[in-house]
């Protein structure tokens, strides 16, 4: 039987070095390098969380919970990001899972909402988001930002 679990990871969890060695060698680099040096130097401040997902004990994916984001310009906040599940377990609904989870996790630390960034259409409208803005991000490339409520 498949058992999937979310779980906020926090570095005296058993999963953090774990989760840290998912990120390096994850196929999307630039968010898996970066969520691990984040990990590393543990650059998480107040509220802000990492999230993984757990199928059968093997970690497949994770996201960010974050004050800032990518941007220059950061009005909006908080931020559900770097949102990766590992190919062989996409089309799941995995994704789903973990913005469900730091969602909830937003509503008890007293958030009304948060934000996604994504060049994808189509995948985060499916889980209640709606494209409220663009912004462009420190590389120069132009990204949706999504907005929910919690």
């Amino acid at each position: 039987m498949n058992t999937l679990e979310i779980l906020r990871v926090t570095k005296d969890c058993d999963d953090w070095d774990k989760l840290i060695c998912f990120a390096e060698n994850c196929s999307w680099e630039a968010a898996g390098v970066h969520l691990a040096e984040m990990m590393k130097k543990d650059l998480f401040i107040d509220w802000e969380s990492v999230f993984c997902a757990k199928q059968n004990g093997q970690i497949i994916g994770f996201c960010t919970f974050l004050k800032t984001d990518y941007y220059p310009e950061n009005r909006y906040s908080p931020w559900i990001s770097s949102m990766f599940v590992d190919e062989d377990f996409r089309g799941n609904r995995i994704s789903r899972q973990l913005i469900e989870c730091a969602a909830g996790y937003a509503k008890e630390v007293g958030f009304t909402r948060v934000y996604i960034p994504s060049g994808i259409t189509g995948l985060y409208e499916k889980y209640g988001f709606q494209k409220i803005d663009v912004l462009i991000n420190y590389g120069g490339d132009t990204d949706n930002i999504f907005m929910r409520n919690c």
